[in-house]
């Protein structure tokens, strides 16, 4: 039998997701209301500026004071799509104060003070859900958080930005350069004025601390999280991938060591062969790959931005919340048991591709690959091709330290044979 008094439900936030929350929230009610088990109320909107237009949006529940809305003491659940640090963290710790849940798609919030905001919820009795915060339509944190929770997850590798993997698939299909596919991006409205959280990895860098935490049960936070952007990817190093069978993609991963004593998270450019699942992955769509002890390989794959797609994230997070208000409970809150320490960068061990620009002469390859040999980097293949005085050589080597290859790349650059080094990437996804 369904409960007619309604659960009321506060929206903070009317942008792109926030307007589609509300406006399938309207739509949907009677749908929503048989699948709770209750009616939901959209009580009221909170917004910067009250007079701006929004179609679809009911005008007489916007206000622009969040706090009065959230602290107005019937409010069940808050979904906060706002978005930065504060005010958003004071209102969903005001909403907790409230006896209310909290539905959220601020990856930002969570990456920094996800475990003060879990244990806030805890306190209070409530949950705190946050499907919409990671890759967008995809169910992902869910099933990392309760599907897996009986099983061991050792890696998770993924492209968590749709606005990078867009520009990267342009440079790799169409041979433009960055600023060239950046222009197109922001044209289509895949990437903002100011794209600098995209394109330098700030974006995927809390993704991977928020996929990282939930996987190995452990605290992570963005600035665990080693991070490089693709601002610096160029055509030739595009090209060098295809000419080795790869594409560029700018990763999310996060590894739990051999020893099973650490943990890594970390963002950056690479080469993946095209034979693995995520070099297919176009466009501006995201796809994680999660490894697993007993479940083995698994692939996540869909749209992973947007205002439809993120509010189809918050409405089954608010779905899920109100249910369990309903029955008196909370969800699966924070699981930190582990508490396994991130090592730095400096450690972590992969392949990388190493572009020089050199003197075409003899003896120039042993004296390169000697640099190698002295800081126990091994190559695996070099390509060399020479004109005119000039050459080029390309060395991939076998699983090294950054701090080995950063090491062999200062003694390279002290080599007078050696007029560049043009480019270092890594290389993942064997």
């Amino acid at each position: 039998m369904m409960r007619t008094r309604p659960l009321k439900v506060a929206l903070l936030g009317c942008g792109v997701v926030g307007s589609e929350v509300a406006r399938i929230m309207t739509t949907d009610a009677a749908d929503l209301a048989a699948r709770i088990g209750a009616p939901v109320e959209l009580a009221g909107i909170a917004v910067r500026r009250a007079g701006r237009p929004r179609p679809g949006v009911p005008e007489h529940l916007l206000t622009t004071d969040a706090e009065a809305l959230v602290k107005r003491g019937d409010i069940d659940v808050v979904i906060e799509v706002v978005g930065g640090i504060e005010p958003s963290k004071h209102l969903i710790l005001s909403a907790f104060e409230q006896g209310a849940s909290v539905v959220s798609a601020n990856k930002a919030l969570l990456a920094k003070d996800g475990t003060e905001l879990h244990a806030a919820a805890a306190a209070a009795g409530v949950d705190l859900y946050y499907e919409a915060a990671v890759a967008g339509a995809i169910p992902l944190l869910r099933p990392l958080r309760e599907s897996l929770a009986g099983d061991r997850v050792n890696r998770v590798l993924g492209i968590v930005n749709g606005t990078t993997n867009f520009i990267l698939d342009k440079m790799d299909s169409t041979g433009a350069g960055y600023s060239e596919a950046l222009e197109e991006a922001t044209a289509l409205g895949y990437a903002e004025a100011d794209p600098t959280a995209d394109v330098e990895g700030f974006d995927a860098a809390a993704k991977a601390a928020i996929l990282a935490g939930i996987a190995f049960h452990t605290k992570v936070t963005a600035a665990d999280v080693y991070r490089e952007g693709l601002t610096e990817v160029t055509a030739a190093d595009i090209a060098s991938a295809k000419a080795m069978g790869c594409v560029v993609k700018l990763l999310a991963i996060c590894e739990r060591a051999a020893d099973g004593e650490s943990v890594t998270a970390r963002v950056h450019p690479a080469m993946i062969p095209l034979s693995h699942p995520l070099a297919s992955v176009r466009e501006a769509y995201n796809a994680v790959f999660v490894e697993a002890e007993a479940a083995g390989r698994l692939m996540f794959y869909g749209p992973g931005a947007g205002g439809a797609p993120t509010a189809s994230a918050v409405l089954g997070d608010l779905v899920a919340v109100c249910r369990n208000k309903l029955a008196g409970a909370t969800g699966p809150g924070d699981s930190v048991y582990t508490r396994l320490p991130a090592k730095p960068m400096d450690e972590v061990v992969t392949r990388y591709h190493v572009s020089l620009d050199v003197d075409d002469r003899a003896g120039v390859l042993a004296q390169v690959a000697s640099v190698f040999a002295e800081h126990g980097v091994s190559i695996d293949t070099v390509r060399q091709q020479g004109r005119d005085g000039d050459a080029s050589l390309v060395v991939v080597t076998h699983r090294a330290t950054d701090a080995a290859l950063s090491a062999t790349v200062d003694k390279l650059r002290a080599l007078d044979s050696v007029r560049d080094v043009a480019s270092i990437m890594r290389v993942e996804g064997e």
